[in-house]
C-alpha cells in the first residue's frame, strides 16, 4: 500500500484466484477500509505470470489461427469502438476509463485490446501479468480494475515481445479477442489501433460495432487523421457516436493555470462541422499520467477527472439505450 497526493494505491496479488473470488476480495478490502475515512482508494490486482499459468485450468500459448470464423451460434456483446485517425492521441487511455465509469454507472462492461501490435491495456487497467485459461476453444477473459473482465494481445504474448504479424493474422487474433467467454457482458468497449488498416475492416466486416466513439486532439494535424476514421466508419454504415477532444487544455500541477500547448476547441469545430455530437474534453494533468502509468484509472476514483468521464460514459450509455435502427439493445 501508498500514499501520494491524497491517493492511497493498493495492489493485491491474486494470482490462482477466479473472477468470483478476485471480485469478492476487492469489495471485503473497500468494506474494511471504508471505515478509515480515505480520501482517494485505488485497488489494482495483480498476479505472478509463472502462478497464474500453473493454477490456470488451461493456460495459453497463444498463435492466432490461419483462419477465424466465429462459431455458429456464438453471441458477441454489443461493441462500442473507440478510435482515432493516428497514435498518440490518448485513444487507449480513453478506452480504458470509458469502461470504468460505464461499470461504475450500473453497465454490464467488458474490454477488448485491439491494438495487437502495441496492447497497453493491461498496464493502464492493472492487469500486468495477468493470462487468460481456454474453455472450449475461446478464451477466458481476465479481470482488469474494478473487476471489468477483459482481453488483449498483452495478456497472450511475452513481455516485451514484437509482434511481427502480416494482416490477415491480426485480423484473426482480433476475432478471438472478441468471440470469447464474455459471460454477462453486454457491452463491449474495443480499444482499435490507430489508422484505418487491416484490424479496423475486420471489425466492422465480422463484428459490426454499435457506434463508435472519435478521439482526437485539438490541433489540425491529429484532427486531419480523426476525419479520416470518421470517413472510414461512416462508410460501413458504423454510427458515429461522438468526438472527444482529448489532451484539451493543460493544467499546472503547481498553480493549477490552464493552457493550451495542442490549441483549443480543435474537436468540438469538427464535431459540429461534419454534424456529429461533441461528447466533451479531457484536459491534460499530471495526475491522469500518474494514475495510468500506476494502473489505477482516474475513473475509478474522485475528483474532476472521474467526474469528467461519468459524463462522457453517461453519453455513451444514452447513446445505446436510444432506439436507432442497426444498434443492438
Amino acid at each position: 500500500m501508498g500514499a501520494k497526493n491524497g491517493i492511497v494505491s493498493l495492489v493485491i496479488d491474486v494470482g490462482g484466484l477466479d473472477a468470483q473470488d478476485r471480485e469478492r476480495i476487492e469489495k471485503d478490502v473497500r468494506s474494511a477500509l471504508a471505515r478509515l475515512n480515505l480520501p482517494d482508494l485505488r485497488i489494482a490486482m495483480t498476479a505472478d505470470r509463472e502462478q497464474s499459468s500453473r493454477n490456470a485450468s488451461t493456460s495459453v500459448s497463444y498463435t492466432p489461427a490461419s483462419s477465424y470464423t466465429p462459431a455458429s451460434g456464438s453471441s458477441v456483446p454489443r461493441l462500442l469502438a473507440v478510435g482515432s485517425g493516428k497514435g498518440g492521441v490518448g485513444k487507449s487511455t480513453l478506452a480504458a476509463n470509458l469502461a470504468v465509469a460505464m461499470k461504475r454507472a450500473g453497465v454490464q462492461v467488458g474490454l477488448v485490446d485491439a491494438d495487437i501490435y502495441g496492447p497497453s491495456q493491461p498496464r493502464l487497467m492493472g492487469s500486468e501479468g495477468m493470462r487468460p485459461t481456454a474453455r472450449e476453444d475461446k478464451l477466458v477473459p481476465v479481470r482488469g480494475v474494478v473487476g471489468i473482465p477483459m482481453l488483449s494481445m498483452g495478456h497472450l504474448a511475452e513481455e516485451g515481445q514484437a509482434i511481427a504479424w502480416r494482416g490477415p493474422m491480426a485480423g484473426n487474433a482480433l476475432g478471438q479477442l472478441v468471440d470469447a467467454h464474455w459471460g454477462d457482458v453486454t457491452d463491449l468497449v474495443v480499444d482499435l489501433p490507430p489508422g484505418t488498416g487491416d484490424v479496423q475492416l475486420t471489425m466492422v466486416q465480422r463484428f459490426k460495432p454499435a457506434g463508435a466513439v472519435i478521439v482526437s486532439t485539438p490541433q489540425d494535424l491529429a484532427l486531419m487523421d480523426a476525419r479520416r476514421a470518421i470517413a472510414l466508419f461512416e462508410k460501413v454504415n458504423v454510427p458515429i457516436i461522438g468526438m472527444v477532444e482529448n489532451m484539451s487544455g493543460y493544467v499546472c500541477p503547481h498553480c493549477e493555470k490552464v493552457s493550451d500547448p495542442f490549441g483549443s476547441g480543435g474537436a468540438e469545430n469538427a464535431a459540429h462541422s461534419l454534424d456529429h455530437p461533441f461528447l466533451g474534453r479531457i484536459p491534460l494533468t499530471l495526475r491522469l499520467r500518474e494514475d495510468s502509468d500506476a494502473g489505477a484509472p482516474p475513473a475509478a476514483g474522485e475528483g474532476d477527472i472521474a467526474r469528467i468521464f461519468a459524463a462522457l460514459a453517461g453519453k455513451v450509455i444514452a447513446f445505446t439505450n436510444a432506439d436507432r435502427p442497426g444498434v443492438d439493445r
